[in-house]
């Protein structure tokens, strides 16, 4: 299977066609997809004025989306270099209990899924990397009351999600699955409590 880089030359290869181009940049989500793959492609078809189902759109609209796409992923690997590293010297010091952070941090390594977003039509407006910058700022520092992607204050605890864990709270306003680590046990309270008033 081709590697990201590997994939992205192929979608800046002017000697291919618009359909491999397009095929070539759909892998890359496989490698990585911070909202989930459809949501992710869509969010990319959005913002770089092409349809999803379009079967050979313009080569600079497909490389636009894959540099969006790279620079998210540069902000995702250097988060997740730091946090081996935080790891490491946890281990050295003998913390070597996971914490809920490091299980939700498992479950996104490569960074499949960061913000996952449920429903691929809701996903946050903004560049994938200014919403992964604000999730990693959020995951770094105190747990909030409010959405680290779009400081929301509508999440909603649900049940039968797309992605593991299956459960969690999401946000009513951008649409993602807000890393329960970022979230105060406050704000957690009130997703469960709200839960139960939408019924």
């Amino acid at each position: 299977m081709a590697g990201f880089r590997s994939l992205a030359r192929q979608v800046r290869d002017p000697r291919l066609l618009g359909a491999q181009q397009r095929s070539s940049l759909r892998r890359c989500l496989e490698h990585f997809a911070p909202y989930g793959h459809r949501a992710t492609w869509r969010h990319l078809c959005e913002h770089h004025g092409f349809h999803p189902d379009d079967r050979h759109p313009p080569q600079s609209r497909l490389v636009a989306a894959l540099e969006e796409l790279e620079e998210a992923r540069t902000v995702w690997l250097g988060y997740e270099a730091e946090f081996a590293a935080r790891r490491k010297r946890e281990k050295y010091q003998g913390v070597r209990r996971p914490t809920t952070l490091d299980d939700w941090h498992r479950r996104t390594w490569g960074g499949f899924g960061v913000a996952w977003c449920d429903d691929p039509a809701v996903h946050p407006a903004g560049r994938l990397a200014e919403v992964l910058r604000r999730l990693v700022t959020a995951l770094d520092g105190e747990p909030g009351d409010v959405c680290p992607v779009c400081g929301g204050g509508r999440v909603v605890w649900r049940e039968g999600l797309h992605h593991d864990p299956a459960a969690g709270p999401v946000c009513l306003g951008c649409g993602i699955v807000v890393p329960v680590p970022a979230l105060s046990e406050r704000a957690l309270a009130a997703a469960r409590e709200a839960r139960y008033a939408l019924r």
